[in-house]
């Protein structure tokens, strides 16, 4: 063989964390602890593999490439349900309504809090969502907030500039007003981080209240305005593509759909536009009556909204802008 030929396989530790198994330096830990092994022996740290080679993790078989592939769901999360697996408390999880996978598991890209609705993204890549969640990757998300207080100028001029919390200084790259009365009005605002309550705790810092908070973008995409509250939709392999990109992978193995996949997608999506909105798996937190309505799709274009605020209900889906300045018409939606 040539010294300049390329070293047949991938590397192991890749081949795990695409099948959803931890992120990478997880899965080296794991194969140092004895946990893999590669046609019946123990591997070693380093070891590629190809699809012709039998790879177990903790003694259950792992997908090759024919069988497994980057998958990545949207989940319109209802308030009420939390971001771990199980919870002491018998409380319903996010993983609750998501689909089973014949291999791996779905990993959440980030959390939000029982009190916080909106856009969540799983995939089955624990790559992919390291990187979509590493700080160096600097993606933004936005959130729709309701403020109960008096907001000035000055209040978004600090919160803009950066305010010390508990777990050191945090602020927002972009607030726009959009719309609400006297003491109850609607915001956007921006954050490049994932840290706990990240939006509450920057809001109280300034002595006012958060009464509703809904993520609705993460990166480039935004909940779809067919998946209600509950539902979750598969994103297709250009939206994938679009979501590595951004995440700085632009490579991660993905293989074309088959016709069984494409039209499984098809079918997802004709019944999503068709069904009601999904039933609460427990009966969730009162919810603040007049709330902001979903978002377009991944790649859609936006469409107009309601003119004006109502009283104390959806903010106004005209001025507002997202953290690049261009003018979005509704929550959710962008150009």
């Amino acid at each position: 063989m040539s010294q300049d030929a390329a070293p047949a396989g991938e590397k192991l530790q890749k081949v795990l964390a695409r099948a959803g198994l931890g992120s990478r330096r997880e899965m080296e830990r794991a194969i140092e602890a004895g946990r893999v092994t590669v046609n019946g022996e123990v591997a070693g740290l380093g070891e590629r593999v190809t699809d012709d080679d039998r790879v177990e993790f903790d003694g259950k078989r792992i997908a090759g490439g024919d069988e497994n592939r980057l998958r990545v769901i949207l989940y319109n999360k209802p308030i009420g349900e939390i971001c771990s697996r199980h919870d002491p408390e018998g409380r319903p999880t996010v993983y609750d309504r998501l689909p089973r996978l014949g291999s791996g598991r779905w990993i959440s890209v980030g959390r939000l809090d029982f009190n916080t609705s909106g856009l969540l993204l799983f995939t089955n890549s624990g790559e992919l969502a390291n990187k979509l969640m590493h700080p160096s990757s600097v993606i933004d998300r936005e959130y729709l907030v309701r403020i109960q207080g008096q907001v000035d100028d000055e209040m978004k001029k600090r919160l803009v500039k950066g305010v010390q919390l508990d777990d050191g200084e945090a602020r927002f790259t972009d607030i726009v007003e959009s719309g609400g009365e006297g003491s109850n009005r609607w915001f956007y605002c921006v954050v490049m981080e994932g840290r706990n309550r990240e939006v509450r705790r920057l809001w109280e810092s300034q002595g006012v209240r958060v009464s509703r908070l809904k993520r609705v973008r993460y990166g480039s995409v935004f909940i779809p305005s067919h998946v209600r509250v509950g539902q979750w939709i598969e994103m297709e392999p250009r939206e994938i593509d679009d979501l590595c990109i951004t995440a700085g992978l632009p490579k991660l193995g993905q293989r074309p759909l088959t016709q069984a996949e494409k039209e499984n997608l098809q079918r997802q999506r004709r019944k999503l536009r068709k069904a009601p909105a999904a039933a609460p798996l427990r009966a969730p937190a009162k919810p603040v009556a007049g709330g902001p309505a979903a978002g377009k799709s991944v790649a859609a274009k936006s469409t107009p909204g309601k003119k004006g605020p109502q009283k104390g209900g959806t903010p106004s889906k005209s001025g507002a802008r997202n953290a690049s300045g261009r003018s979005r018409q509704g929550p959710g939606s962008h150009k």
